[in-house]
């Protein structure tokens, strides 16, 4: 009723975007195609203030970037402070995502950080040796097979992962040392590794140990509005006709969600 009475204060209205799941462009991933509108949406309410609730081992450094830079954006056009609110993880891209925030809170449990770059993947040259089988490759470029996995690991190709991966975590280090200043302790916090809780705190990855209704309440008075937003999966997934693809992500997923231990 508020809304049609003029002159009448109205309910402060903080929309709450859920960040949930593994960071990229597959199916079921959180990208910034897909969760452009949700965040879009979120700024242009007018609202109070813009909550993230994240749970995220990580993905993509590319979507992650380009998910924190639209978030960082709009936050500055409509002068709109944002929280994050940390459930179980927030680590790698997830914490990347988390900066993006004014404030970070976390539970008491949460794992947080692994501010680092990772490259992962099998090597099969030993298993088709015992089959009998021969890798043959042909290239036009010397680089065109590089860590290529059914071929022996080369030192360079290792060397050359490396250097990939420099500047990446560099990015990385940059976007946290921007967002979090002089809050961060003096410490080596960029080696990958991850803290619990109040141990976060302290090292100024994270601003407290709080959860999201009770801390929005107490900032935003007991009349507050929240408003909740997600990404929507698309039609195919919802409906259940891509289960092979749907399968594969899972695994892919899952493998994430695991070096963390859940």
């Amino acid at each position: 009723m508020k809304r049609f009475i003029p002159f009448m204060k109205k309910d402060p209205v903080v929309p709450v975007i859920r960040l949930s799941g593994a960071i990229g462009t597959g199916r079921a991933g959180l990208s910034d195609a897909g969760l452009a509108p949700v965040i879009e949406k979120a700024f242009k309410m007018k609202p109070a203030a813009v909550a993230l609730v994240i749970n995220s081992p990580g993905g993509s450094p590319v979507q992650s970037s380009l998910i924190a830079a639209r978030i960082r954006r709009l936050a500055q056009e409509h002068q709109v402070p944002v929280h994050a609110f940390v459930e179980d993880v927030a680590a790698s891209g997830g914490y990347w995502l988390a900066c993006a925030a004014d404030e970070i809170w976390v539970d008491d449990s949460s794992l947080v950080g692994s501010i680092g770059v990772i490259f992962a993947s099998f090597g099969f040259t030993e298993v088709m040796a015992r089959q009998g089988i021969e890798r043959r490759v042909v290239t036009a470029g010397k680089s065109k097979s590089f860590a290529d996995p059914f071929l022996p690991q080369k030192p360079e190709d290792i060397e050359r992962l490396r250097a990939i991966q420099a500047p990446i975590h560099q990015a990385f280090i940059a976007h946290v040392t921007a967002r979090r200043g002089s809050r961060l302790a003096e410490a080596d916090l960029f080696n990958a590794d991850i803290w619990v809780g109040q141990a976060a705190v302290d090292l100024g990855l994270a601003d407290g140990v709080a959860h999201l209704v009770p801390k929005l309440r107490s900032l935003y008075g007991e009349k507050l509005r929240m408003v909740p937003l997600g990404q929507r999966r698309g039609l195919a997934s919802r409906l259940g006709l891509d289960l092979a693809g749907e399968a594969l992500a899972t695994l892919e997923e899952r493998a994430l969600w695991a070096r963390f231990g859940l």
